[in-house]
């Protein structure tokens, strides 16, 4: 089996996880468990990633991958997918919006680990208050493309902005992010009920 260090409060491992769900792969997974943390090293997870950070993959075969977007990559060669379209225009589109997605979590977390992991006395409020505003600037695009996504997550752009807005409600709900996006707020009601992600959605 494949093994992966695992964080069930990970959106970067929620991506990874819808993916090999809709790809028929979650069963061939062995999930490890890993305390990823910015300050306090986990060196199991150093074993599969020298950065220590999760999601961390192991195929049969021993390579090791890290980086939730070369992961998503490798799974969907594996089965022989289509969560990366394969013609011009539309493979550009769905890498841009992975990256919108993967920019928001990158955003939130830094913001996140402001005041998780500083002491109180090293936190700088202006510095995640930027963050944010990345954050802003990102679901204001989103919602600018809403009305053109599909409702079923077959997409690796679409997948990364679903698991993006989870995490938001994960660790940001005071953000109310669904009262100026309404088209995104409706199109992720539809796509946040889909199996994968009911079966993978963050939780401590």
């Amino acid at each position: 089996m494949m093994q992966l260090y695992f964080a069930a409060t990970s959106a970067y491992v929620r991506k990874v996880m819808v993916c090999a769900t809709v790809l028929g792969l979650a069963e061939e997974i062995h999930r490890l468990d890993s305390a990823a943390h910015p300050i306090e090293r986990d060196e199991r997870i150093a074993a599969f990633n020298p950065l220590a950070k999760v999601p961390a993959l192991r195929t049969e075969s021993g390579i090791s991958l890290y980086d939730s977007r070369v992961i998503c990559e490798y799974l969907n060669a594996r089965a022989q997918g289509g969560l990366f379209p394969q013609e011009e225009d539309a493979r550009w589109q769905s890498l841009a919006r992975q990256a919108l997605g993967d920019g928001i979590i990158d955003a939130a977390l830094l913001a996140r680990y402001e005041y998780s992991a500083r002491p109180p006395e090293k936190q700088w409020r202006s510095w995640a208050d930027a963050q944010l505003k990345k954050v802003a600037a990102a679901l204001a695009e989103i919602e600018h493309q809403a009305s053109g996504f599909s409702d079923r997550p077959h997409d690796i752009g679409l997948i990364a902005i679903g698991c993006a807005l989870g995490y938001l409600d994960f660790r940001f709900a005071e953000l109310n992010w669904r009262d100026d996006h309404p088209l995104t707020a409706a199109w992720f009601a539809v796509f946040d009920a889909h199996p994968a992600m009911v079966a993978t959605r963050p939780h401590v």
